[in-house]
Order: structure tokens, then C-alpha cells, then sequence
């Protein structure tokens, strides 16, 4: 009687050992050391993972001072493109921020945009050692950015109303600074240049 008491609790207890195992070994297998319980992959919530592309993609796209080519000699010193739409609007963004956020409590958004962008300066700094870079020219081309929109602001409590701002406007600057090399540098005499 003893005997059957031992097999009927030691049977399902083998058999969910067997079942954990398999569980635990199908799938990618992992090489190196076993890191336990850090092992396993933890889900982050879309807010943070959208944040992180963000600033990935600010720091690749705009954050960056480029090194072009030398500037060719009678040649029109032209800078970069113009901002773009995204650029002119995460700037405005970062700048003026939009308030409340909140759904059915208090909303606003930018609705209509139109964005007129005009060059403001575009010039060209004498050459000069960069440290890191070497002999280069600082290209400097800064442009005024105006943005006009519709600003609607909803707000749900306690009286459910909506204001609509339809001249609303926003004056955004923006830099594009950016190197060109330069092959011979004329530092004066004794220079070593």
C-alpha cells in the first residue's frame, strides 16, 4: 500500500520535472555563461522604447557636425539643405512643448501647419586646425524658421469646451554649421605648414 502512495506522488512530479525541462529547452539555445533569472527577457513598455529611437535618431540625423570635401577654387561655397519639416518640428517641440495630454481631460494639438523656412546668413570661416579634424573651414548657414498652425485646445472637466487659435505662429532658429577640408593652409611664414 506503502509502495502504491510513493509511485502515485512521484509520477506526476516527474513528469512536470519533464515538462519544465522541455519547456525550458526548446527554443534558441544560449552559449556562454548562464546569467539565471537575467536570462530570461523583460518587456518594455512602447513609451520608453519609442523615446530611445527618438534620441537615436536625433543624435544620427541632426546632432552630427558633417566633414565634406574642400570647397573648390572660383566655386559657389553652397551650404547643406535647407531644415527639414521633422527637424523644424521636433525643434519647436523641444522649444514649446505642448500642454496637458491628458485624453478627455485636457488636449491640445497643432492642426494646419505650414512651414516657411528663409536663409538668413551663409558664410564661410577662414581655414583653420581643427583638433581631431585637421586644417578645415567652419561653413556656417543659418536659417529662420516660421511655423503657423491651428491650435485647438479641448478641454472635457468640469465644462466640455474646445478654443480654436487659428493664427498662431512660432519663429523657430536653426543652425546647419558644417566643415568643408582644406588640402593647403596658409598659417603665415614659419608656420611649419
Amino acid at each position: 500500500m506503502l509502495h502504491r502512495n510513493i509511485s502515485a506522488t512521484i509520477v506526476p512530479a516527474l513528469m512536470c520535472t519533464a515538462l519544465i525541462w522541455l519547456c525550458t529547452a526548446a527554443g534558441c539555445a544560449t552559449y556562454g555563461p548562464s546569467l539565471g533569472i537575467l536570462q530570461v527577457p523583460i518587456p518594455m513598455s512602447p513609451y520608453f522604447q519609442d523615446r530611445l529611437e527618438d534620441k537615436h535618431h536625433v543624435k544620427e540625423r541632426y546632432e552630427r557636425v558633417p566633414i565634406l570635401g574642400p570647397i573648390t577654387s572660383g566655386g559657389p561655397a553652397v551650404a547643406l539643405d535647407p531644415p527639414s519639416h521633422d527637424e523644424i518640428m521636433r525643434a519647436l517641440e523641444e522649444a514649446h512643448p505642448l500642454e496637458g495630454g491628458v485624453p478627455l481631460l485636457h488636449e491640445v494639438q497643432r492642426n494646419n501647419v505650414r512651414i516657411v523656412v528663409e536663409p538668413i546668413a551663409d558664410y564661410v570661416d577662414p581655414p583653420r586646425v581643427y583638433p581631431l579634424i585637421g586644417p578645415a573651414q567652419l561653413h556656417h548657414a543659418h536659417y529662420k524658421c516660421i511655423v503657423y498652425y491651428t491650435e485647438v485646445t479641448r478641454t472635457g472637466w468640469p465644462v466640455p469646451y474646445t478654443t480654436t487659435d487659428e493664427d498662431s505662429q512660432e519663429v523657430i532658429y536653426i543652425d546647419h554649421n558644417h566643415l568643408h577640408m582644406v588640402g593647403n593652409v596658409d598659417c603665415g611664414p614659419g608656420s611649419g605648414y
